[in-house]
């Protein structure tokens, strides 16, 4: 496939595009290097993939629209997966504006753009956040998602809405994915086990908040890339299908789905923090604190949806994934 990728610098973007590439495949990679963290691990992620073969990266900003329609139009996907957005639940609170131009503004010129050149399949990458208040677990596809809690997940909701309204007037099948507290290798350095892995070994407290009074789904990496890879070959269609499961997405006037991915296996706060311990073989020094505005106490998906479409849902436990971004940050940093 010719697969076009925005965000491919980022955490996930990056390990989707190396999957590809070591699949064969060509990957036309869009990121716009914002500082919003260390560029130079943004860099060091495009320099991994070069050596990969087939892979070829352009510096842009969804918002710059006429960039953008040269790249992609000059591209000819036959699959888009749209990752890039300006991410962060706690950054939102503190620069909404970004997140407004990024995730909404520069999804409309990937949709728009993807109206004019026809890709086989859109795949949308969005977030648990967008559940919000709700605390019916586990979280289905099916339940109602109108109560966002910052406007990083407000922002993820709308581009979901929008998308659903481009898919069904212009029959562009798109499937949303939704995830649910990623981690791994390469990971983000504002991500919860970035931080605590740093401050351990720097003989730093780690902040907890909630008093550890907190449950997360937390998803590998590799195994999301593995689920996202798997739908990129299901693509909905507008006559829809039989409801296999109660929890099935798929819109009833468009060629659109939402699927959730994680592992519905949820982890208190303080088991993973031990995970870490293990792992970096040090006791962290503790600060407990109360919630954060917009944070949530529990997160976990349901995978019936999921598993009904591709036969897989994440199976990496939290051992296994923390260890392997233990070892990582050891040896990028040099810790």
């Amino acid at each position: 496939m010719r697969c076009l990728i925005t965000g491919t610098a980022g955490f996930v973007g990056f390990h989707l595009s190396k999957r590809l590439l070591e699949q064969g495949h060509e990957v036309i990679g869009v990121d716009g290097m914002t500082p919003y963290y260390d560029v130079k691990l943004k860099e060091d992620r495009h320099a991994q993939l070069q050596r990969l073969g087939h892979f070829t990266a352009h510096r842009c900003m969804l918002e710059d629209e006429p960039r953008l329609r040269t790249i992609v139009v000059g591209a000819r996907p036959d699959v888009v997966f749209h990752l890039a957005a300006q991410a962060g639940v706690r950054y939102s609170l503190e620069n909404p504006r970004a997140y407004i131009d990024s995730n909404v503004i520069g999804s409309f010129n990937v949709l728009e753009l993807c109206r004019e050149v026809r890709p086989r399949h859109l795949l949308i990458a969005s977030t648990s956040s967008v559940y919000g208040a709700n605390d019916d677990f586990p979280l289905a596809e099916t339940d109602r998602a109108d109560h966002q809690l910052t406007l990083y997940s407000a922002s993820k909701k709308a581009v979901e809405s929008i998308a659903h309204c481009y898919a069904h007037l212009w029959n562009l099948p798109t499937t949303i994915f939704r995830f649910f507290s990623l981690y791994g290798p390469w990971g983000r350095p504002d991500m919860a086990l970035f931080k605590f892995v740093q401050n351990i070994l720097a003989g730093r407290p780690i902040d907890v908040y909630n008093h550890g009074k907190m449950e997360r789904d937390f998803t590998y990496v590799d195994d999301l890339v593995e689920a996202v890879i798997r739908l990129s070959d299901k693509v909905p269609t507008r006559d829809g299908a039989e409801k296999s499961v109660g929890t099935d997405s798929t819109s009833p006037v468009a060629p659109y789905r939402i699927v959730n991915i994680g592992g519905r296996q949820p982890v208190s706060l303080l088991a993973f923090i031990e995970e870490i311990e293990r792992a970096v073989g040090r006791s962290a020094e503790r600060n407990y604190m109360d919630m954060q505005p917009g944070d949530v106490v529990r997160t976990e998906a349901s995978t019936e949806f999921l598993e009904s479409l591709i036969g897989y849902r994440p199976v990496t436990p939290v051992s296994v994934g923390v260890r392997e971004f233990v070892r990582w940050y050891r040896d990028y940093y040099k810790a």
